[in-house]
């Protein structure tokens, strides 16, 4: 704008309307997709499901059977350390899965696989099919519990060297019978078939519930943008209702010869009407700093009129509704039609809080509250938020509008 001044600060990027929620197919991180709570609330429940069964499988069925068989087994030390270490592993698993964090998959693996070994070759073959065994039932759920969140390939790998171990077990303790091996068969598919069941299951829940957030959202979405965009059509209508019908009452007294164009007073009429209908413009671009666009499109009229405006802000208006913004521009756009001369318009901007205060000549014009005055439009809904004063001492005439955050 010609001759205007304003110590603006450029403004920034415009701010997401809810950081966290892009619109599906966006780019971005995984962690921005509408159904990644919901899918991380589904695959937490996984965990805990996997940490209970495991817990409860060591602990109710392992632990009983080791102390019920101990006087059968050749080695029960070996047997209740292997069990000692195992339950170590899936108590530091557990944590980590319940904390979030990831499990050190190599390490964990290892120890399992050394304790598949130590415990079969300590069981004897009298007990190798008994629930003394503890390892051949058990073990199963800790791979799951150390290759949560990774491939399933890992556990895959992990239960088909259990089932090798097993394998080599027998054949170590002479069990090779046509029953032993076929034992050995309905034994290795229990125990294998379950964790991968519930590895599998898992996965797809979580999955499944990813989808339908994400459908949810997207429908949501989808239905909030229509009604926003109804009731802006619908608003925006009323006020361009509200403004047509004041320039046309106008121009039909200037068509019918009872307005005199000559007048003051029409000339008034005119200019606010012209100023509401490009404030009403202004107020549907899209733009950084709506009001300050608005505020600009205000004097930038009165400046064509002949006005010099001397502008200046301070800071970058918080996002504001329109209703909260019409509030702050309508009275210094009155004011600004009153004008002569000269005006200067600053605004004032916080988190919280915006000032726009607009000072002028006192030409003995209609004051604000008087019949002949066209001050800011009716309260509405939450505008104790906004306030508005308007002074004038016969020199200058003052007028302010503040908004202030509950």
């Amino acid at each position: 704008m010609p001759g205007a001044r304003s110590t603006a600060h450029p403004p920034g990027p415009p701010t997401p309307a809810h950081p966290g929620t892009a619109a599906p197919g966006a780019g971005g991180s995984p962690a921005d997709r509408p159904g990644t709570g919901v899918a991380r609330a589904s695959e937490r429940g996984g965990r805990i499901v996997a940490v209970t069964i495991a817990a409860a499988w060591h602990v109710a069925i392992g632990l009983p059977a080791v102390l019920g068989g101990w006087p059968h087994l050749a080695a029960p030390a070996v047997v209740a350390a292997g069990w000692l270490v195992t339950a170590g592993v899936g108590a530091l698993a557990a944590g980590r899965l319940l904390a979030g964090r990831r499990v050190p998959v190599r390490r964990l693996s290892v120890l399992l696989l050394a304790v598949d070994v130590a415990v079969f070759a300590a069981v004897g073959p009298d007990q190798l099919f008994t629930a003394a065994n503890w390892a051949w039932s058990t073990l199963g759920w800790f791979f799951v519990l150390v290759c949560w969140g990774r491939r399933v390939s890992r556990l895959v790998v992990l239960l088909g060297a259990h089932s090798t171990i097993a394998l080599g077990a027998l054949f170590g303790h002479g069990a090779t019978d046509p029953a032993d091996l076929a034992r050995y068969a309905m034994y290795g598919y229990g125990t294998a078939s379950l964790p991968v069941a519930v590895f599998f299951g898992s996965a797809a829940i979580t999955a499944l519930a990813r989808q339908r957030a994400e459908a949810a959202a997207t429908a949501h979405a989808a239905t909030t943008q229509r009604e926003a965009a109804e009731r802006a059509r619908r608003d925006r209508r009323n006020r361009l209702a509200l403004v047509a019908d004041d320039a046309g009452t106008v121009l039909a007294e200037l068509a019918a010869g009872r307005a005199d164009p000559a007048d003051p007073g029409v000339q008034r009429r005119c200019a606010l009407a012209a100023a509401r209908l490009r404030r009403l413009i202004a107020e549907s671009d899209d733009v950084p700093d709506p009001l300050l666009h608005e505020l600009r499109a205000a004097a930038d009229l009165a400046e064509r009129n002949g006005i010099r405006i001397d502008l200046a802000t301070v800071g970058v208006p918080p996002a504001l509704p329109v209703r909260i913004r019409r509030r702050l521009a309508e009275p210094l756009t009155t004011a600004l039609v009153d004008a002569r001369g000269w005006a200067r318009l600053t605004v004032v901007c916080g988190p919280d809080e915006v000032v726009v205060g607009l000072v002028t000549p006192d030409d003995g014009g209609p004051a604000h509250g008087t019949p002949d005055a066209t001050g800011p439009p009716d309260p509405g809904p939450d505008d104790d938020q906004v306030t508005h004063l308007d002074e004038r001492d016969g020199t200058i005439r003052w007028t302010q509008t503040r908004w202030r955050s509950r």
